[in-house]
């Protein structure tokens, strides 16, 4: 997306954004639906901007975690909200991407002038993960419905076994590795020679940051209190780095192993959503352009197997990647920002990538650049917290980073803004806001 570059392309406005507080797995919510959760996110964007019975261009969000019945999940969270049941809706997933994938795909067709305004979001629950049927138990089942007679079932399902009855619980491991996302990331700080020290006061300044944005009021007209909850659930004001190092490592492995609880994400539900418009559309119902989305890269990496020259990208660092070719496009630097989004799934990968961009090996030999992007100024990253503090229901991050930067921007009067989520598959998805 190039927004007001190119000619006949139209710009396209974050007029606002709502989301309920995250709250960590098996906690406030335990017992909450990924559709309640999101209807009740859409209910909140419906009030804040007065769109009861208004039918939008599209609704585009997703889930990461869901169940079978769940198949067009964000339709029926339109159809119980109170916005009008003629507003078409569909599904989308790309881990912990889809969130800010929604909010590309509504973008390019307000752009492109086939919609005037939608909502894009995500939603996500490890308290309700679902539960699959064994691989063998679900072979038997099946082989017994397809057997005619019934002496036939009968003899298939003759071949159940006491191990069969054993559901298959989510697991959060790459597929192709078997590792999960904080053992890749693990292996990327011990890489990039990232300590424990610089983690744990990152993840104290996501704690702080959040807490002072609460405390000011930012939050106000982007987070709808639900269930009791009225701020983050994960949120630690009073947390410092003395207290954070005497955490237990729960990644990697040895001496060197420096990832924590206290440094990486928690398992979180939660959900959110962002209203894109037009300019004109925003004009005619009176409402705000808090930012204008400009740029967009998703980009991969090939984190299974080394390449010719023997060097293992991380899970986590497509951002790495995908930034630079964005600025390349969009004529930018990384300096040229006057805030940054990076999601902090973990402080090590956030660190990570920030050290590969001031890398000159890396800058030159991964992204063909003839000098490092160059180091970001500390002050503007993160500056409303970021998914330490705030929690990481997957799908739901990328909306909440979108809202929250066209606020900040809106604040400010004037600025730019850089996103960057990371996601598993090694992929990454990056953006950048401007007013």
């Amino acid at each position: 997306m190039t927004g007001a570059t190119v000619p006949g392309v139209r710009r396209v406005a974050v007029v606002g954004g709502n989301r309920i507080p995250f709250a960590r797995s098996n906690g406030p919510y335990a017992h909450v639906s990924n559709q309640e959760m999101f209807t009740a996110v859409l209910d909140g964007l419906v009030r804040r901007f007065d769109l009861a019975g208004e039918r939008l261009g599209e609704v585009v969000a997703g889930a990461v975690l869901k169940h079978s019945r769940d198949f067009n999940l964000v339709r029926e969270c339109v159809l119980g909200s109170g916005l009008a049941p003629d507003t078409p809706a569909h599904d989308i997933q790309q881990a912990c991407g889809t969130g800010l994938q929604a909010v590309l795909g509504v973008a390019n067709k307000i752009a492109l002038g086939q919609i005037d305004a939608g909502i894009a979001g995500g939603v996500d629950t490890t308290s309700d993960a679902p539960l699959a049927l064994n691989d063998d138990l679900r072979r038997v089942l099946l082989d017994a419905n397809r057997a005619r007679g019934v002496v036939a079932k009968l003899r298939q399902l003759a071949r159940l076994r006491p191990r069969h009855l054993v559901p298959e619980q989510p697991r959060n491991a790459e597929p192709r590795t078997g590792l999960s996302m904080g053992e890749h990331a693990a292996r990327t700080a011990r890489q990039w020679g990232i300590g424990r020290t610089e983690q744990d006061e990152l993840a104290v300044a996501s704690h702080h940051n959040l807490a002072a944005a609460y405390d000011r009021g930012f939050f106000d007209d982007l987070v709808t209190p639900f269930l009791g909850l009225t701020r983050d659930h994960n949120l630690r004001p009073d947390t410092s780095v003395a207290a954070l190092a005497r955490l237990r490592p729960v990644f990697g492995h040895g001496p060197d192993a420096t990832m924590t609880a206290g440094n990486s994400t928690p398992l979180s539900d939660g959900a959110s959503a962002v209203l894109l418009a037009s300019d004109d559309w925003a004009a005619s119902r009176g409402l705000p352009v808090l930012a204008h989305l400009t740029f967009s890269e998703t980009a991969a990496v090939d984190h299974v197997r080394p390449g010719p020259d023997g060097y293992q990208e991380g899970l986590l660092m497509a951002p790495a990647y995908a930034v630079p070719r964005m600025l390349a496009r969009a004529g930018l630097g990384l300096a040229d920002f006057d805030f940054y989004e990076i999601h902090e799934a973990f402080a090590a990968q956030v660190l990570a990538t920030l050290r590969a961009w001031a890398d000159p090996d890396f800058c030159r030999d991964r992204l063909g650049l003839d000098q490092p992007l160059g180091p970001i100024d500390r002050t503007k990253l993160n500056v409303a917290g970021s998914s330490l503090a705030v929690g990481h229901p997957f799908a739901a991050t990328g909306a909440r980073i979108v809202a929250t930067l066209a606020k900040l921007l809106a604040e400010r009067g004037s600025g730019r803004g850089l996103i960057s989520i990371c996601a598993a598959g090694g992929q990454g998805v990056t953006a950048i806001l401007e007013r």
